[in-house]
């Protein structure tokens, strides 16, 4: 039976340094279903997409109903593991960010992202211990719910003034400690820090990958347990209707459209 115990057990099974889990990170429906038809062996929301995607900037500003219900419309549509950017956890403090896996469980999920990052002006990153109290409150709300829930915590130093790997470190052991099962650490692909932090860090690392960034055998020889696309796939499909509208109201034509999918295979996609 492909229950929610089961899509979490598997999701946890595909963490594997050296043979790493490739996400394609969607933001609805219907890219969590072309994800899915690729090959994908899991699939995971895209924070900035679905924010984008439902009228806000990313960064702890969307609505968490608004979040949970395309979590629920993105497991929903596939039959896959389905792992959920919840930002910092729409919270202010840890009961709060509690009530969100609540919620993001209930939704169909089965792992979760949890940044370190603030967004309120209080600084680029949370102090150690806050963030740590905000973790714990999402494992004790996965126990209660009872789902072996993969707790994904993004380690922002690189992305907020690169204080390097001791600090990164420092950071991942304390969150592993709090009942985070992976760490990700957005914001750097070079292949000799990414070696030291697979060395240093006794859980699966999550890169973050995109053009310029090495291959993902490379990734993998590195050790690498998780590659990431974060927000790239939404980014380049919104560039495609900015370079198709600019065309049209510009000279004209149409060239930007070719190489659309068809509508019929669109449409039949997404019936159940």
């Amino acid at each position: 039976m492909d229950d929610q115990q089961t899509r979490a057990q598997r999701f946890r099974a595909l963490h594997r340094p050296g043979d790493p889990l490739i996400l394609a990170n969607a933001w609805d429906a219907v890219s969590a279903r072309l994800v899915a038809a690729a090959g994908a062996h899991a699939i995971a929301t895209t924070s900035a997409g679905v924010a984008w995607s439902r009228g806000a900037p990313d960064g702890d500003l969307l609505a968490r109903d608004t979040a949970v219900d395309v979590i629920r419309r993105v497991a929903d549509a596939v039959r896959l593991p389905v792992t959920a950017d919840i930002e910092s956890g729409y919270g202010d403090n840890p009961d709060q960010v509690a009530e969100t896996v609540a919620a993001v469980l209930a939704a169909g999920a089965v792992g979760v992202n949890v940044e370190d990052a603030r967004h309120d002006g209080g600084g680029p990153l949370r102090p150690i211990h806050e963030q740590v109290a905000r973790l714990a409150a999402v494992r004790a709300a996965a126990d209660r719910a009872g789902i072996p829930l993969y707790v994904n915590a993004r380690v922002d130093t690189y992305l907020r003034g690169a204080r390097g790997v001791p600090e990164t470190v420092e950071r991942a052991e304390a969150y592993l400690a709090a009942g985070a099962d992976g760490i990700f650490v957005p914001g750097t692909v070079e292949p000799e820090t990414v070696a030291a932090l697979t060395a240093a860090i006794p859980a699966p690392l999550n890169v973050l990958a995109g053009p310029g960034a090495p291959p993902v055998a490379e990734l993998a020889r590195l050790g690498v347990a998780r590659v990431s696309l974060g927000p790239a796939l939404a980014e380049t499909a919104y560039a495609v209707v900015r370079r198709a509208a600019a065309e049209v109201f510009g000279a004209g034509t149409y060239e930007a459209l070719a190489g659309g999918l068809d509508f019929g295979e669109l449409n039949e996609l997404m019936r159940d």
